[in-house]
């Protein structure tokens, strides 16, 4: 359990040094072309930014144990992660 909250932390950590220093990566990595054609102008440090947050995100539900019941409540149906017992698909016929 420690080591799953010290990852987590760490995720999010990582995320928002992204996000305080998008400008850094921007320098270092350069622009990203899709971002600036299709977001205008900035769009590659608003793509950083969206990763970074990302990042931070996935640490923080990492950190809460709160993966899984988001995956399931996102995407579940379409990864299969909610299957049905037999009595509920019984219902359906």
């Amino acid at each position: 359990m420690l080591t799953r909250i010290l990852i987590g932390l760490a995720l999010a950590v990582i995320g928002a040094v992204i996000v305080i220093k998008t400008n850094k990566l921007y320098e270092w990595f350069g622009s990203i072309d899709w971002a600036d054609r299709n977001l205008g102008a900035g769009g590659s440090r608003l793509i950083y930014r969206v990763v970074g947050v990302s990042i931070s995100l996935i640490g923080f539900m990492w950190a809460t144990n709160l993966w899984t019941p988001f995956l399931r409540a996102t995407i579940g149906e379409w990864l299969n992660l909610n299957p049905k017992n037999d009595y509920e698909y019984y219902l359906e016929q």
